[in-house]
């Protein structure tokens, strides 16, 4: 059947994250990125809270809260994390927890690299198959303005972010979710992305295909004799490898 629909992960598939590693500094005898020192910065200007306790109290949020949902595959949005760490803090502040998302979202998006060639590549597979997002993040907004400034909204025809759904990839509700969106049936799909649990382990018991981009993995081949999954039904290392393989799969 030849492929109608293409689905993509967001990040280190569409757009890179890099977290350089020479952007960060010493806390208490610790390394942290400088956006999580600009995150405490902000959490000071209304609190007086020290950096360990705040980094203690997130960790809390995260291993009581966060790792619970994660195993069952729920999301945990940034702004529910945030409220819970307020709350945890004894901290009587309802802006507060808006105010550290925002800081720690625009962290991020400053770390986000988007390869030039994705946009042109996109706009020629969309020519031939409807194009989607299916992405793991906990807040919708800051995704959004990923895949809008770089120039990629326009030509996905769905988007699916964990933190509007619901649910995390591997779980087939998000999956499933997307392929309402696009109109099409799970075997004229293919799913694109860089990890094998979450994309190729999610999409394929679902009969999407599935292919697995390993611009951003590091050691590729050792990834894959690790994996006990379902295989990729084709390894890419780049985007633009994707137009031949939809050419060969098109019976036409």
């Amino acid at each position: 059947m030849p492929i109608r629909a293409m689905v993509f992960d967001l990040f280190d598939t569409l757009v890179d994250l890099h977290f350089d590693a020479s952007d960060t500094t010493e806390v208490a005898g610790k390394r942290v990125h400088s956006f999580v020192l600009r995150l405490h910065q902000a959490l000071r200007k209304r609190a007086e809270v020290d950096f360990e306790t705040f980094m203690e109290t997130v960790a809390e949020v995260d291993r009581t809260e966060g790792r619970p949902r994660y195993k069952e595959g729920r999301e945990f949005p940034t702004l529910e994390r945030f409220e819970s760490v307020v709350r945890l803090l004894g901290l009587e502040d309802p802006e507060l927890p808006e105010i550290l998302t925002e800081a720690h979202m625009s962290g991020i998006f400053e770390c986000v690299i988007v390869p030039p060639h994705h946009r042109q590549v996109l706009d020629r597979l969309g020519r031939g198959a409807k194009l989607g997002l299916c992405s793991n993040f906990s807040h919708s907004a800051t995704a959004l303005r990923v895949i809008e400034e770089a120039g990629l909204r326009s030509l996905l025809g769905a988007v699916a972010i964990s933190d509007a759904v619901g649910f995390r990839k591997p779980r087939p509700e998000i999956f499933q979710a997307t392929l309402e969106a696009l109109g099409v049936a799970a075997e004229e799909t293919l799913h694109v992305g860089d990890d094998l649990r979450a994309d190729v382990g999610g999409a394929a018991p679902l009969g999407i295909r599935t292919a697995w981009i390993t611009r951003r993995v590091r050691d590729p081949e050792e990834k894959l004799r690790e994996w006990e999954g379902p295989q990729p039904d084709w390894t890419v290392a780049d985007l633009a490898e994707l137009e031949e393989l939809v050419r060969s799969e098109d019976p036409g």
